[in-house]
């Protein structure tokens, strides 16, 4: 019932894909057969009555048996298949893996769309169990129990400079650390990123920040033309460093491992595509992280 997850018509009627009168309509309906108002205005949220709370279960039951029947009928062709695959991820593992993963589409699955988005941890998991989210990529301790997560592997932290940066040292100290520059791309919901700058300023870091910003995408390129450093997972840097262009120096400070997953809902786990999408993400990531 996307009505009581939304607490909003308006925005049940966009999950639904239907105009918001459609959805007033269909509720008006559904008001007359159990004779109750199942929702109520209070303030700018529409809430679910005890009548709509006792009907929520059963019918997000019963909805689910009907999507696995009719998905264990179903098969997958990533060659003649044409669908979309919404992505949940941050903009750091946008900027590792979309480039190949787009790449080995258009070999194997040319006429397939992906559609990514970036939602906080409660929106995510309202977004997984109603499928308006297929698949979410990352570092996600705070994912519901109803989701399946299928680890690859630990990721750490690192400090990117550009290859030709004047300090020239394989191992960085804490004082090497507090006398950089640094660009701070301050990314949405990376509970991974809050773990490492927690983890620096124990360890007595003290970042000097020359660029802020709300977001990963030109960090790199900035990085590759200037003196300043950036903290970035491993992986990501690896992938951001196949022309060689970068220096990747370890920390001196003990920093926490991050989990790094492909993460499913329960709820589609006999959804032919959504299980290619997923095992051909993973094949990627601990490829590139190899």
């Amino acid at each position: 019932m996307p009505a009581r997850e939304m607490r909003s018509l308006t925005g049940a009627a966009d999950r639904l894909h239907l105009s918001q009168p459609a959805v007033s309509h269909a509720l008006r309906r559904l008001r007359e057969i159990f004779d109750d108002p199942l929702f109520v205005r209070a303030s700018a949220e529409m809430i679910p009555t005890t009548a709509a709370m006792r009907l929520h279960g059963p019918i997000d039951h019963a909805l689910a048996v009907i999507f696995d029947a009719l998905k264990s009928h179903s098969s997958f062709e990533p060659a003649l298949a044409t669908r979309t695959f919404r992505l949940a991820m941050s903009d750091m593992v946008e900027q590792h893996l979309l480039p190949l993963l787009m790449e080995e589409l258009a070999h194997i699955a040319p006429r397939l769309n992906v559609e990514v988005r970036q939602l906080s941890m409660p929106d995510l998991n309202a977004a997984m169990k109603s499928g308006e989210v297929d698949i979410a990529l990352g570092y996600l301790p705070g994912l519901s129990d109803e989701c399946v997560s299928q680890a690859l592997f630990d990721d750490e932290f690192i400090c990117l400079v550009r290859k030709e940066h004047p300090l020239s040292v394989d191992e960085l100290t804490v004082d090497d650390m507090n006398g950089l520059r640094y660009v701070h791309a301050e990314t949405r919901n990376s509970t991974g990123h809050n773990l490492a700058e927690n983890a620096l300023q124990n360890a007595g870091v003290r970042r000097n920040i020359a660029l802020t910003l709300p977001h990963f995408t030109v960090a790199t390129g900035v990085v590759a033309r200037t003196d300043l450093a950036l903290i970035v997972p491993k992986a990501v840097a690896i992938g951001m460093n196949r022309n060689e262009a970068f220096r990747l120096l370890p920390l001196p400070v003990s920093m926490p491992k991050i989990a790094v997953g492909v993460h499913t809902h329960s709820r589609f786990a006999s959804d032919p595509g959504i299980a290619w999408m997923a095992a051909l993400v993973q094949r990627l990531l601990t490829a590139d992280e190899r």
